[in-house]
């Protein structure tokens, strides 16, 4: 399990799975738990790309991130450690 501390967002923390660019899971830390758990449920099953320029930049009240930023962030991070 993939661990990421997030920044600028309720959310401490994301954990999560991928396995042949596939997300298999995805856990936040915190945060809003209707939300992250949507945007976990959502994630799941799909491309790590796919994931990623579909929440990539969503803001949340001007703090010019978000927890679905956070997790394309968290994405990012582990392909760029994947290479």
């Amino acid at each position: 399990m993939y661990s990421y501390k997030t920044k600028g967002v309720c959310s401490r923390e994301i954990q999560f799975d991928v396995e042949n660019d596939i997300i298999k899971e995805v856990r936040f830390i915190g945060g809003c738990m209707g939300n992250t758990q949507g945007v976990a449920a959502l994630a799941k099953g799909r491309n790590i790309d796919e994931v990623i320029n579909t929440i990539k930049g969503i803001d949340c009240g001007g703090r010019g991130t978000s927890c679905p930023d956070q997790l394309a962030l968290a994405l990012i991070a582990y392909k760029e450690q994947q290479a």
